[in-house]
């Protein structure tokens, strides 16, 4: 029995989220949250809150599997970045609208072992290990779309960031030229005298 102090009502995924599950919970399906040595209790399915946590970080769901698409291509169980300036990227254990499927954090991920043909344990960096139902190949194929997408994105970033200082290093020069008189040999320069040798 799940003590009430541990349900919270209001939940947005950070930096901290290692893992959501879904957990039967009397007649209702709740998410089970494990945080970085915390665990955490909510009323919502798991997809619910990825959307709601998307949202949170001023984006959509379908936003968010839109510019996985565009970055690389993935369309089928697709890794999300759902939050760009925190860098929190995850990726569902299935197709997300199955009521079994887990989101997993990438960063929080220390090590994976296949225990079945269709479960593996995940030991996470606070040394906790869970296993989880999907495939040791299917895992894999995960961490490797997921590290994909972080890539391709900050490769985008640094593309972006490339062309902003070239056009504004072009914008500056293009000023400083007007700003410089030319003046040939011997003319005077406006407030001095100068004279040819």
């Amino acid at each position: 029995m799940v003590e009430k102090s541990r349900i919270i009502e209001e939940y947005e995924i950070n930096p901290y989220t290692m893992l959501i599950m879904p957990i039967e919970y009397g007649s209702r399906t709740y998410t089970e949250i494990h945080e970085e040595s915390e665990t955490l209790l909510s009323p919502f399915k798991p997809f619910d809150i990825i959307k709601k946590s998307c949202e949170f970080f001023g984006s959509s769901y379908q936003g968010r599997k839109d510019g996985t698409k565009r970055l690389t291509g993935i369309t089928h169980k697709a890794p999300i970045i759902v939050d760009p300036h925190s860098s929190i990227y995850l990726f569902p254990t299935t197709s997300p609208v199955k009521s079994h499927c887990m989101w997993v954090s990438q960063d929080h991920v220390l090590s994976h072992t296949k225990l079945n043909s269709s479960e593996i344990s995940v030991t996470f960096r606070d040394r906790r290990s869970f296993t989880l139902p999907i495939s040791y190949a299917s895992f894999e194929q995960q961490m490797m779309r997921t590290a994909m997408l972080r890539i391709n994105y900050q490769h985008r970033i640094v593309h972006s960031e490339r062309n902003s200082s070239s056009r504004n290093f072009a914008v500056y020069s293009s000023r400083a030229s007007e700003q410089v008189p030319a003046y040939s040999w011997g003319e005077k320069a406006p407030g001095k005298d100068r004279q040819p040798y």
